[in-house]
């Protein structure tokens, strides 16, 4: 069996329906659904059992889980939003929670894949090495929360048994019930088709224009792809970052939109939220030597990422993976 934990989350559920293309079907679904509709991300997939997130926790706790019975497992579940401000929370879902899953694991001599993220590197002022970790000062509880976790797995050697995967800027299908935290591509798609216009925040910066600040975008499709490639692979370990290594603009990005749409582009600057001027990245490129050492793959383009995205998904009525 497999335990998938953020199931039915973007990049969880994601992961499912790959695993459900390979013929697997023997996974626990761990996740905490409430009021939103993440649910729908299921729709379609088959898998053994569902748990919410805290019954897990409790479970574990109880032994009730065989080890024996567990092949891998898959830590997708967080909490991701990075204007989180009840510290306590995230805190205790990321950190707390992930070290208990993955104390498990390690006891148990259990495979465990888990997902970091790209905001422990904060501004970027020591750079996006997967191999620097001292130095670095996230600009959120979000991004804190992740990189205490993987300071834990390094203090502990588990990176010689664990494989972490810092994620940059992921977009894609399945990402339709993150409201505010969903990508860009999401948002503009929409701005088009309600305004015509795609709003993106004025620079904060002297060094970038507006709309030339950049991102590392990849798309959900390329991150399934590799997490497969590492499930697959049992003697791959540590922590890696995901990204393309290719940063590329918000303008950019909004242009794509507009041709995947065929529609004339219209680009509004807007003043960026005072609560995200000392939080916001102007710049991230993931350094990906590490994980191409290990794993051969060839990222799509923005272009067409955004092409597959919007046409055979948001336009088809909201399809999923």
């Amino acid at each position: 069996m497999i335990v998938l934990t953020g199931g039915a989350g973007f990049i969880g559920s994601g992961f499912l329906s790959k695993l459900n293309q390979k013929g697997i079907t023997d996974v626990l679904v761990v996740d905490h659904l409430g009021q939103s509709q993440k649910w729908k991300n299921l729709v379609g997939k088959d898998y053994s059992y569902f748990v919410n997130k805290n019954t897990f926790s409790l479970n574990l706790s109880a032994g009730v889980y065989n080890p024996k019975d567990i092949d891998c497992i898959i830590h997708m579940g967080a909490c991701t939003l990075t204007t989180e401000v009840d510290a306590d929370y995230v805190m205790d879902n990321n950190l707390n929670y992930s070290m208990e899953i993955a104390q498990f694991a390690y006891l148990n001599k259990i495979r465990f894949i888990y997902a970091s993220s790209a905001a422990t590197y904060g501004n970027g002022e020591n750079g996006y090495s997967d191999d620097v970790y001292d130095d670095l000062k996230p600009l959120n509880i979000y991004g804190y929360s992740k990189h205490q976790f993987d300071k834990w797995v390094l203090a502990n050697k588990y990176d010689n048994y664990f494989t972490g995967l810092k994620f940059f800027n992921v977009f894609g299908p399945n990402e339709y019930h993150k409201s505010d935290m969903a990508s860009m591509v999401y948002k503009s798609y929409h701005q088009i088709k309600e305004t015509g216009m795609v709003r993106l925040f004025k620079s904060n910066h002297t060094d970038y224009k507006d709309g030339e600040q950049m991102r590392d975008f990849i798309y959900v499709k390329d991150v399934v792809d590799v997490i497969w490639k590492i499930f697959e692979d049992k003697d791959i370990s540590g922590i890696f970052n995901l990204g393309t290594g290719l940063a590329r603009t918000w303008n950019d990005l909004a242009l794509s939109v507009f041709m995947a749409l065929d529609k004339k582009p219209n680009i509004e600057y807007i003043e960026m939220p005072e609560n995200l001027k000392k939080q916001y990245q102007n710049f991230t490129q993931a350094d990906m030597n590490k994980l191409l050492d290990v794993v051969n793959i060839d990222f799509s383009s923005l272009e067409d990422s955004i092409s597959d995205y919007v046409i055979n998904y948001l336009e088809n009525d909201w399809q999923y993976l």
